[in-house]
């Protein structure tokens, strides 16, 4: 079971792991931009703390399931670079060997499940998990990461109701960025979003995203309760992302303003925050905390670098791991 976060080692971790997510989209984007990487992705710059402060209150044998913004929840669950690299341009060392990419990422040596490039389609597969877990006396909690927009898919509520009766151990994490694809949350959720989960009997939070502390804080919390039996629980984690609804979303001045976005990014920003807490408890120095980063971004660099080297997987591999033996 994943240990209380109190002292200087966990805070400095969390901090690192949420640079790390930082640092792989910043990468990941060049690498779309530079036309490296096919496909689409979605960033996940922005919402660091959500995915951090959820998988540190939670241990290897604990289980996730992402997004199409997936890459921040594969890396706090304990991925590398070099694998996750792979898999994004297409390599045989990918975790998926290069047939995931970008929105199928699974690892599940660290009890990531896996991304879903469907709105909400992991939901089922997520509560699936949790009744596997009761069923076999084991002790696990899974997450269901999704965001805003996907609570609109009746799936959702189909599975709560499940998750409700019998008492499952999952914990549905909404990701409240504000923006459903390219229209406001409010414009397309009526209503209060925790009530919709509140009118299963479900108990219902809504937490600062941006507050890493507070959102691992909460989890903790929520996760010792689910494997006393005491489950299910929802989230709503209220965060912002940064770019806009993928890569090629540049022209975001018709559904938001540059002003709102400069001041999530400049007041808000969950590792600004972080950092600024760290250095006034007196953790790390600035020195500490940007010989970190700078470590973080070699790993990085070096990282794609092997990835752009790496092999394709061989033809025929074609219809590997599509069927069960």
């Amino acid at each position: 079971m994943a240990k209380t976060k109190t002292n200087t080692e966990d805070y400095l971790r969390m901090y690192r792991q949420m640079v790390r997510i930082r640092t792989f989209e910043d990468n990941a984007n060049q690498l779309y931009l530079s036309a490296k990487m096919p496909g689409l992705t979605h960033m996940y710059s922005g919402e660091e703390a959500v995915a951090v402060g959820i998988c540190e209150a939670l241990s290897d044998d604990d289980r996730i399931t992402s997004t199409h913004r997936g890459h921040g929840h594969c890396v706090a669950k304990g991925a590398n670079f070099r694998e996750m690299f792979c898999e994004l341009l297409g390599k045989e060392e990918g975790y998926c060997r290069g047939k995931g990419g970008s929105m199928h990422i699974a690892d599940q040596s660290h009890g990531n499940l896996g991304a879903n490039a469907i709105v909400g389609g992991s939901m089922g597969i997520a509560t699936g998990s949790a009744l596997r877990a009761k069923l076999l006396s084991q002790n696990d909690v899974t997450v269901c990461f999704f965001g805003d927009g996907a609570t609109a898919q009746g799936l959702l509520y189909e599975v709560m109701n499940m998750a409700a009766l019998w008492h499952l151990p999952v914990i549905y994490a909404c990701e409240n960025n504000g923006y459903s694809e390219y229209t406001k949350t409010e414009e397309i959720a009526a209503g209060s979003i925790t009530a919709r989960a509140e009118a299963f009997g479900i108990e219902a939070f809504k937490v600062d995203g941006q507050d890493v502390l507070a959102v691992n804080e909460l989890t903790q919390k929520l996760v010792a309760r689910c494997r006393k039996g005491e489950g299910p629980f929802f989230i709503e984690l209220m965060t912002y992302r940064y770019h806009g609804h993928h890569v090629g979303d540049i022209n975001r001045e018709y559904y938001r303003s540059k002003d709102e976005e400069k001041d999530w990014k400049e007041n808000r920003d969950p590792i600004v925050r972080f950092r600024a807490w760290l250095v006034e408890q007196g953790i790390a120095t600035e020195a500490e905390i940007e010989a970190m980063n700078a470590e973080i971004e070699e790993d990085a660099t070096a990282a794609v670098a092997y990835a752009e080297a790496a092999k394709y997987p061989d033809v025929s591999e074609v219809d590997m791991h599509v069927y069960a033996d």
